[in-house]
């Protein structure tokens, strides 16, 4: 039983695919996507992007597939890349045919859209021989006319009803490695279509609130509506869709995980918001540390507080932890006890010094546990 029950989620079952050599679904970790949005055509900058969201952890990325010349650049882009590639195909089952010879590990593809039935089995054809999964992707902003006369509006029913026609295809061609996704740009219908789609199936669940906004409007709207289906135990894979960079959809994703304890990657800042208290510039020295120390994959914990009243007690919780004090005087804890003094000279410099020797401590004893 746990030591703190009130913190327990409990995942619900989904059976396992694999995207690549990466599981999905079952008991594996929650995995964090992000999509390019270079033009596919041009591999060297598709595959620039793929590699800055690989830095940070990113661990499936998916690249659009409009037209031929993408395609023709997608051997180049799997072959290069250190993650699975998802193909982004839509209406286009040709584009589905080359992308899975190409090398593709997964086709995000709604069967349903994609003409006859001997087009969707030639897809499965491809799919099978090649090894590919398939997302099946349903989106508030694109759904069948007939749901649409049936229910009159984009709603949670008509959602997961698309969603179920679809996986109904892939199953009655015999074809079971996919996962689903219904989203949708409002989190209220986004979160009843998942919880909907939870209860009705037990394919793994792609969780996004799409088209989500920007980076700050887009983050907080993404964290409230995966966040309160991964809190529920729903879902397992995320993207958060942003109008930024795709780094900042990762790094984004790895957050939500980290504040939910889903996933525990790098440093985890606990910081006060500062006040006239402060004996250093908290929201500066937060700023920088973030940039500093975003080289550490190691999991660990850090807490700034710029003044006495809560410093000592977030400390206690934190490998590393900075409490600001008089005169320039100021408290470092290790692994929640006091240890020494530091002023406001090269500050900075002395908790990235001792956060990397821990992340290299950890990283020794880890490596050690293995042998």
């Amino acid at each position: 039983m746990s030591v703190r029950p009130w913190r327990d989620i409990y995942r619900r079952k989904s059976r396992q695919i694999m995207v690549g050599n990466v599981p999905v679904g079952g008991d594996a970790p929650i995995t964090v996507q992000t999509m390019t949005n270079t033009l596919t055509s041009d591999p060297c900058a598709t595959i620039n992007q793929i590699r800055t969201a690989e830095e940070a952890g990113v661990d499936i990325v998916r690249v659009s597939c409009p037209d031929e010349d993408s395609t023709a650049a997608m051997p180049t882009i799997c072959r290069e890349a250190n993650v699975p590639i998802v193909a982004d195909i839509h209406f286009h089952y040709k584009r589905a045919l080359e992308a899975a010879d190409a090398g593709a590990a997964c086709l995000r593809i709604n069967p349903g859209n994609i003409g006859s039935a001997d087009r969707v089995r030639e897809v499965i054809r491809a799919a099978k021989a090649n090894g590919c999964s398939m997302r099946i992707g349903v989106n508030a902003g694109s759904l069948e006319k007939h749901l649409l006369e049936k229910y009159g509006e984009p709603c949670p029913e008509a959602l997961v009803e698309s969603a179920l026609e679809h996986a109904r295809i892939l199953e009655d061609n015999d074809f079971h490695d996919f996962k689903i996704s219904v989203k949708a740009s409002d989190v209220f219908l986004a979160v009843a279509a998942y919880q909907g789609l939870a209860d009705a199936t037990d394919y793994p669940l792609h969780l996004g609130i799409t088209e989500a906004g920007g980076l700050r409007g887009g983050t907080v709207k993404s964290a409230i509506g995966i966040g309160s289906l991964l809190w529920a135990g729903i879902g397992d894979t995320i993207r958060v869709s942003l109008s930024a960079e795709p780094v900042e959809e990762v790094k984004a994703g790895f957050e939500i995980l980290k504040s939910l304890g889903l996933r525990h990657r790098g440093v985890r800042i606990v910081s006060c918001p500062s006040c006239a208290r402060q004996a250093f510039p908290v929201i500066k020295t937060v700023e920088v540390l973030e940039e500093r120390l975003s080289h550490i994959h190691t999991p660990m914990s850090l807490s700034i507080i710029g003044c006495v009243v809560n410093g000592p007690g977030e400390a206690r919780e934190t490998d590393i932890g900075l409490t600001g004090g008089g005169q320039g005087n100021h408290m470092v804890y290790l692994s929640g006890v006091t240890d020494h003094k530091i002023t406001d000279d090269k500050l900075v410099d002395h908790i990235v010094d001792l956060v990397e020797e821990k992340a290299a401590q950890l990283e020794a004893a880890a490596a050690q546990d293995t042998h």
